[in-house]
């Protein structure tokens, strides 16, 4: 038998099940993309109704976060606001899942 350890290894030893997930989502840098969805599952629960209620699309192209909004007023606002969010999405799913924010 060899010793060597492959991507086709089979570890004999049991794990939980937590872990064994964990593990997976470092294997195939999952995690980030977890994070992401989740920023964009929670995003009425994080921003509010209102807020959400004015936000036609939500998306990610790598690590930048894309919010189109229907209210002009309110993208300036959010502008403004923009460390204060990052801080709440950073608390959320932490700080390695979102480098930025656009308002469209």
């Amino acid at each position: 038998m060899s010793s060597k350890k492959g991507p086709n290894y089979r570890n004999q030893e049991a794990i939980k099940l937590g872990d064994a997930l964990d593990q997976m989502f470092d294997t195939f840098n999952l995690k980030n993309k977890a994070n992401q969805t989740s920023i964009i599952a929670m995003w009425e629960e994080i921003m509010g109704k209102t807020i959400a209620s004015r936000t036609s699309k939500i998306f990610f192209k790598g690590k930048v976060l894309y919010v189109e909004l229907t209210s002009a007023p309110l993208k300036q606002e959010l502008i403004l606001g923009k460390e204060k969010i990052m801080r709440l999405l950073h608390d959320q799913v932490g700080s390695e899942a979102i480098e930025d924010i656009v308002f469209r």
